[in-house]
């Protein structure tokens, strides 16, 4: 039996995986101080990106909200929540915990561009997973939102 989703408990994730997305920025600007504030910065993107996140699941229908279907023991919310940490984009834990203070500031925003392709390829198949009338094309939001970080980190690696 396939899990199925609606878009709040997508957005919730997408929520999630920009807070830990925070962590990466963070763990760099700590290990870089020469570059400490334009990785706060980014950091400061990332909470905004959370935020963003909360504002667009607030407007979800009634229909868009809460759980696709009876799951009482919560399965699927734990599978969405095991996917934020460990899908292997955007604020991947083991990623944030490579960082030793040896990479460029260059090195770092290529590494970020690479989590966030890695974050829309994970959307795009879990997207499958949320019906049209459950708010498909409302998580396709989520998906547009990462295809400008990287539009982001792009510029900002041609500055450096």
């Amino acid at each position: 039996m396939a899990i199925t989703f609606k878009a709040e408990e997508i957005f919730q994730l997408a929520e999630q995986v920009e807070k830990n997305g925070v962590k990466f920025y963070r763990r760099a600007a700590y290990l870089h101080p020469d570059h400490r504030g334009f990785l706060e910065e980014l950091a400061e993107m990332e909470v905004e990106h959370a935020q963003k996140f909360v504002e667009l699941r607030q407007t979800l229908s009634s229909v868009e909200k809460g759980s696709a279907g009876f799951d009482p023991d919560q399965e699927a919310k734990l599978f969405l929540q095991t996917l934020a940490a460990t899908h292997g984009g955007e604020g991947d834990p083991d990623v944030v915990k490579q960082l030793d203070g040896e990479e460029s500031l260059a090195e770092i925003i290529e590494t970020a561009i690479g989590l966030e392709k890695d974050t829309i390829i994970f959307y795009n198949q879990i997207i499958q997973n949320v019906p049209a009338e459950y708010g498909r094309d409302r998580v396709a939001e989520i998906i547009d939102q990462e295809k400008s970080h990287i539009v982001i980190l792009s510029e900002k690696l041609k500055e450096v």
